[in-house]
């Protein structure tokens, strides 16, 4: 599992945001696949960052498919599904956003994110490397902080999945440190300058 915390490369989870909005227009059905997920904090960034610009209204639209493989830490399934942090790992959170979604929990020192959000996200257990895809209708797919972990043909297989489990011109949101294999030039092409957003190749 990724090491990661609430709004770590948030500009990059700003622009799927951004380019993922007129793609929703129109759909009833928005399908995001978090690949990754570790222990659900990017995952409620981004349903933070998808909220603020689509509303309530359309947020009803959304469904977020949460995914990770962890074979040390059997809680963090139960920490996605129920949003709740402990106040440390909320200090990066613009105070305004916190108040915003977040409450106090029951448990000391704990913060709950709000039911709207929680309702937006389904976890699963899944390890990419089985190369099975889990649906072929996702509107976007982000994956940061997992090609690294994987060898060279691996990155490959992994992205041309995601090929595969996307929309005709749908997104893949990858880490900063990871350029797309130029084998998979025909499949991907890169819609920004300044970071690593992908469009599928129809």
């Amino acid at each position: 599992m990724a090491f990661t915390f609430f709004f770590r490369d948030e500009q990059i989870l700003a622009l799927g945001v951004e380019h993922l909005v007129p793609f929703t227009i129109g759909r009833s059905n928005i399908r995001i696949l978090n690949a990754g997920c570790a222990m659900g904090m990017e995952t409620y960034t981004f349903a933070i960052l998808l909220a603020e610009k689509i509303g309530k209204f359309s947020l009803r639209n959304v469904k977020i498919h949460a995914i990770d493989i962890d074979n040390e830490n059997v809680d963090f399934g139960k920490t996605v599904r129920e949003g709740i942090y402990h106040k440390d790992h909320l200090q990066r959170i613009p105070a305004d956003l916190f108040k915003k979604y977040f409450s106090p929990a029951e448990k000391p020192n704990h913060f709950i994110i709000s039911q709207d959000l929680r309702n937006l996200v389904d976890f699963e257990k899944y390890d990419l490397l089985t190369l099975k895809p889990l649906r072929n209708d996702y509107s976007l797919v982000i994956c940061k902080n997992v090609l690294l972990h994987f060898n060279y043909q691996q990155r490959i297989d992994v992205i041309s999945m995601y090929h595969d489990m996307l929309l005709n011109e749908g997104l893949l949101v990858m880490e900063n440190t990871q350029n797309m294999p130029g084998e998979l030039n025909n499949k991907f092409r890169r819609i920004v300058n300044y970071g690593q957003l992908y469009e599928k190749i129809g």
